[in-house]
């Protein structure tokens, strides 16, 4: 399967610029071949965390809507990467899956919100994973910080998936962490990682780059630059997962009796 990973610069605060920057990378990977399209974090606002909540969107919103539409009509499958989501009177930094109808299979909010960036104080955290089906198989999503919770990952690992998609703004001060903490999750889960991360600056970051596609053997098998706008391209086998669980039983051989956490 063909796969495009839409590595970006996110100006900040202006969402129709960011849109529409986005619909020309998206056309260039459809006309590229892509049949699974893949977005960063927080791509229509960037962290413009002090007026998140004007720019908030439901799932019925512009950007969503947009991307369904894309996708009905070219026949591709879309994982949206992050935008600010409106619901309940809270804003949520929020994943889709799309399919090639243009239906929306699962949503998730991230879980794990880094105060670091000041993100609690305007954005509330989900509370329960998600999982998904569609034509590549089952898979989950995660977003940026929850990279760094090795316990999200397995657990979604645990239930079936055999894709971790992860979108993020990711800095470059921390960028080691990012290739590392991405290629490990992926060989300790024996599964594919596809993670989208930004390029460019906002007020406080340099961003990392470095978009990436990861084999469950831990391979990287198309990476982007660190500075660069584009949109890398990689072939996907999505069943070499079976293969490689099927050589390194690590699930069999796990002792959950061992594991008891502290919560």
């Amino acid at each position: 399967m063909k796969i495009a990973l839409i590595q970006m610069d996110v100006a900040l605060g202006q969402v129709q610029v960011n849109q529409e920057k986005a619909k020309d990378l998206i056309d260039k990977a459809i006309t590229e071949g892509a049949k699974l399209i893949v977005l960063p974090e927080l791509w229509t606002t960037g962290y413009k965390l002090d007026e998140i909540d004007k720019m908030a969107e439901s799932e019925n919103g512009q950007t969503i809507m947009m991307l369904r539409q894309i996708a009905k009509d070219n026949q591709v499958e879309i994982m949206t990467g992050s935008i600010a989501e409106a619901r309940d009177g809270k804003v949520y930094n929020t994943s889709y899956a799309i399919d090639s109808a243009g239906t929306i299979q699962a949503k998730y909010s991230k879980i794990h919100l880094i105060g670091l960036m000041e993100e609690d104080k305007f954005i509330a955290a989900g509370n329960k994973r998600s999982t998904f089906t569609m034509s590549f198989g089952k898979a989950g999503m995660i977003i940026c910080y929850d990279l760094r919770f090795t316990e999200l990952s397995r657990a979604l690992a645990l239930d079936g998936c055999q894709t971790l998609f992860v979108s993020a703004e990711w800095p470059t001060v921390r960028g080691m962490h990012w290739r590392a903490l991405n290629i490990a999750r992926a060989i300790e889960n024996q599964m594919y990682v596809i993670a989208v991360n930004r390029v460019g600056k906002d007020v406080n970051n340099n961003f990392f780059g470095h978009s990436m596609v990861i084999d469950p053997w831990g391979e990287v098998i198309a990476e982007g630059s660190e500075t660069k706008e584009e949109v890398i391209m990689a072939e996907v086998d999505f069943t070499a997962v079976d293969e490689v669980r099927s050589k390194i039983l690590v699930f069999a051989d796990r002792r959950p009796e061992c594991y008891e956490l502290k919560s």
